[in-house]
């Protein structure tokens, strides 16, 4: 007779290092990457143009000069930011037009309930205050900030 054979035990082969990881790793870290890359870059083209839209708010009002002329700039800026949200917007008029200012915002911020704070507070002013003589530089003020989250909020909602 020949030779015995030796039996060994069965060996395990050792776990895959894991370094380098496999493709199908890459492609997803790739993914994942180009994602997070999409998402800053909206974020900040969203911001810039925010940026762009309250300066353009600013610029208008610091260029109208009196506190009349800055209602009336204000009332025209609103205006045309009320014409995205709806084409027949631009023609109300008094109390519709008040109401239509306080109704929610359209998109994420629409969750909240609507204020009156253009009915029954500062917003008041845009029914007549173009057209007075003297205007009271704090109520074009208290405007000023209700009218530019107004503004921001139904400009930057494109």
């Amino acid at each position: 007779m020949g030779a015995a054979l030796v039996l060994r035990d069965i060996h395990q082969p050792p776990p895959p290092p894991w370094w380098p990881p496999a493709p199908g790793w890459w492609l997803l870290a790739a993914l994942v990457l180009a994602l997070a890359a999409w998402g800053a870059w909206r974020g900040w083209r969203r911001r810039a143009r925010r940026r762009a839209l309250a300066a353009w708010f600013d610029r208008a009002l610091a260029e109208a000069g009196s506190p009349p002329a800055q209602v009336a700039a204000i009332s025209e800026l609103l205006r045309r930011a009320a014409r995205r949200r709806d084409p027949r917007a631009d023609r109300l008029q008094g109390e519709e037009w008040l109401a239509f200012l306080d109704a929610s915002p359209p998109g994420r911020r629409a969750r909240r309930a609507p204020s009156s704070a253009f009915r029954d507070g500062p917003g008041r002013l845009l029914l007549d205050g173009a057209y007075r003589r003297d205007v009271d530089p704090r109520a074009v003020a208290a405007l000023r900030a209700l009218a530019r989250v107004r503004f921001l909020q139904w400009m930057d909602a494109a």
